[in-house]
């Protein structure tokens, strides 16, 4: 009977440990046998776009937050409209995104050195932290070993991902559903303090009268960017998210915002609910501890119900499923 007893405990824990071996589970890096360049080759990719094209780093930050906040960080944002399949790329909540076509640079750059290896899902994951630090924001380590969608959930992006005017309370609870508690929340929207925003989605606050909350002299500016209350979807007309660093990474998202210089209604209520305040403080007044909880919410964004193990597939193209 004991021999039983220590035979089965034995069972149990090579069961635990097989568990618990990464296998089938994100890990720090993951590709350090089938690939051990991969996270290299990505990275100097990602360097390389930044210098051609400054704004590709916005991108990669912004694409991992439109993959993993529907469904699972697995690249399903990448699909392409085939038969059978339709574009989460090709929904409103997707207005304004660009630069898909250098994800496809950064894979065939992988694919040359290790064929069918490295997921397109962990190239997002992986290109975000990167352009992250393009952006003079915090060096994030990441784990891997996402597996690629064989579908797109095109059908769930308007009801998952946030709209422009989304009020905070629903942006709160969106984030909470997937496991990102309010100061992390508070510290992802912090990426607003990179690249712009277009005027169909500020024209709202603007007209036919101004937000009361946005500062007078500010409120002019926007208006001078933004001039009429119906304009083009098609022109390039927009506002800066930062006027003063807006292609750095850092707390001057949240010191405008305590002026009243948020550019999207979700901004502003950031510094006027009593939940989130005290977080915008802060991170107004320490950049560092910004990065540090904008660190931890990307961590928290990133391993959001990755497929992992025999679940999904490692994409050829990232465009099409194999």
């Amino acid at each position: 009977m004991a021999a039983n007893n220590h035979l089965s405990l034995l069972l149990l824990l090579v069961l635990f440990q097989l568990f618990n071996s990464g296998r089938g589970e994100l890990q720090m890096n993951y590709y350090a046998k089938s690939c051990p360049k991969a996270e290299e080759i990505i990275k100097q990719q990602v360097v390389d776009l930044y210098y051609e094209h400054g704004n590709t780093a916005v991108s990669w930050l912004r694409n991992l937050f439109h993959d993993c906040i529907v469904k699972s960080c697995d690249a399903s944002l990448l699909l392409e409209t085939v038969v059978g399949v339709e574009s989460e790329k090709d929904s409103s909540r997707s207005f304004g995104m660009r630069n898909f076509k250098y994800v496809n640079t950064i894979k065939a750059a992988v694919e040359k050195e290790c064929p069918l290896t490295v997921s397109c899902a962990d190239i997002v994951a992986l290109s975000a932290r990167d352009g992250i630090v393009m952006l003079k924001g915090p060096h994030i380590e990441l784990k891997t070993g996402r597996k690629d969608s064989k579908m797109s959930y095109s059908n769930l992006v308007e009801e998952l991902v946030p709209q422009h005017n989304e009020s905070l309370v629903n942006v709160l609870s969106r984030f909470k559903s997937i496991g990102i508690d309010t100061e992390a929340t508070v510290a992802l929207l912090g990426a607003h303090s990179v690249g712009r925003v277009h005027c169909v989605n500020l024209v709202e606050r603007l007209y036919p009268t101004v937000d009361p909350t946005i500062d007078p002299e500010y409120a002019k500016y926007l208006k001078m960017r933004c001039p009429t209350p119906t304009p083009d979807p098609n022109a390039v007309l927009y506002s800066r998210n930062d006027r003063e660093t807006p292609m750095i990474l850092d707390n001057m998202y949240y010191r405008n915002i305590l002026e009243h210089k948020g550019l999207l209604i979700v901004d502003q209520e950031l510094a006027s609910n009593p939940l989130t305040l005290p977080y915008v403080k802060k991170f107004a007044t320490d950049n560092l501890y910004f990065h540090a909880q904008f660190s931890r919410g990307i961590r928290l964004l990133s391993e959001t119900n990755p497929l992992t193990g025999d679940q999904g597939e490692i994409r050829k193209d990232c465009r099409f499923v194999n």
